[in-house]
């Protein structure tokens, strides 16, 4: 009980430690800016696979394998796996971990994913659950926009208002042992949902579901923006940025000069046509295991909060008129 902060968060008494990451991404993320700090590039964006379900699986595997690579631990050593995409049923997570043989957990917190198994694979080595846990996360254009959008042959125009989905995969190994990164705290996220029913927008969809993770983390963690080095949020893009500057400025909170987002990181906006920026589950994963988490380990960001942002739909909800709903889950990251 002395770990629970505020309403919503936990901070670790025995903080769990991110052993190692990987990133795999497709063709158009490595020629953005951070194209050379990705573990794995290919630039068929199929990855030798007959559908883009399938090369989505097979991003999640490669990237499961660098990571478990990295720190030198064998799969039957993971505990449990905690995973997700955004495909039906998470066929992306199931058919991709297969072969890996360890216990998992499917999720679905859509792009907020990688956030929410960060936070489980934590809780759980805080538990004493498990000596390492694996979370791994994953998305694609190509199943995104055939799932739910258009397939890629109707050349439909999207909006200046639309992301691009990311094609790549990220894994994260949790555990015990001691190392430059730790994750010290986490504030689990609500669903908050404004109404809004654009899901070519979701930026603004997931922007009040940003602010209400990240004001809650302050509250519970008596913290204010300048505590953190970076507040990062998953992809809410150009649109999302400034609705969530008005919206956390609206509650006494000014995080303009802390902020970071994934999504208008991971491309630039001016060479790669990609409207508002990037989204996915990938987005948020790839740029935290390729960029940040060095920066991390290098101790020239001492603490951040890593804050994931899905649009929560389906094609169901959305043909039948409902409104998109936003979650968010904030990962406290510290330098040790």
């Amino acid at each position: 009980m002395e770990q629970i902060r505020g309403s919503q968060s936990i901070e670790f008494t025995q903080a769990p430690f991110l052993l190692s990451s990987a990133s795999v991404v497709g063709s158009k993320e490595s020629e953005g800016p951070l194209g050379k700090l990705f573990d794995m590039v290919n630039q068929d964006d199929l990855f030798g696979a007959q559908t883009w379900e399938e090369a989505e699986s097979t991003m999640q595997k490669e990237a499961c394998v660098l990571a478990l690579g990295k720190a030198h631990v064998d799969a039957e050593k993971v505990r449990y796996l905690y995973g997700g995409d955004l495909l039906r049923q998470g066929i992306a997570t199931s058919m991709g971990v297969e072969a890996l043989q360890i216990p998992m957990f499917g999720l679905y917190g859509a792009c907020s994913t990688s956030g929410e198994a960060l936070a489980l694979s934590a809780m759980s080595v805080a538990a004493g659950y498990g000596e390492y846990m694996l979370a791994v996360t994953s998305s694609h254009f190509g199943s995104a926009e055939k799932e739910f959008r258009f397939p890629l042959g109707y050349a439909n125009q999207r909006p200046l208002s639309a992301h691009w989905t990311v094609t790549g995969s990220g894994a994260f190994l949790v555990g015990t042992q001691k190392s430059h990164v730790r994750i010290s705290g986490v504030t689990v996220g609500k669903i908050v949902d404004y109404g809004l029913k654009d899901s070519q927008n979701m930026g603004a969809c997931m922007a009040p579901a940003a602010t209400d993770t990240i004001v809650q983390n302050m509250k519970d963690f008596g913290r204010n923006p300048e505590d953190y080095d970076r507040i990062i949020t998953g992809d809410l893009g150009y649109i999302g940025q400034s609705i969530l500057f008005d919206l956390a400025k609206g509650k006494g909170y000014d995080i303009k000069s802390k902020h970071m987002d994934c999504g208008m990181t991971i491309f630039d906006q001016e060479t790669q046509d990609t409207h508002a920026g990037g989204s996915g589950c990938g987005c948020a994963a790839v740029t935290l295991a390729a960029f940040i988490l060095p920066k991390i380990e290098k101790g020239e960001w001492k603490r951040i909060l890593f804050v994931p942002t899905g649009a929560l739909m389906s094609t169901v909800s959305f043909n039948e008129g409902a409104s998109v709903p936003g979650i968010a889950h904030g990962i406290v990251l510290e330098h040790c």
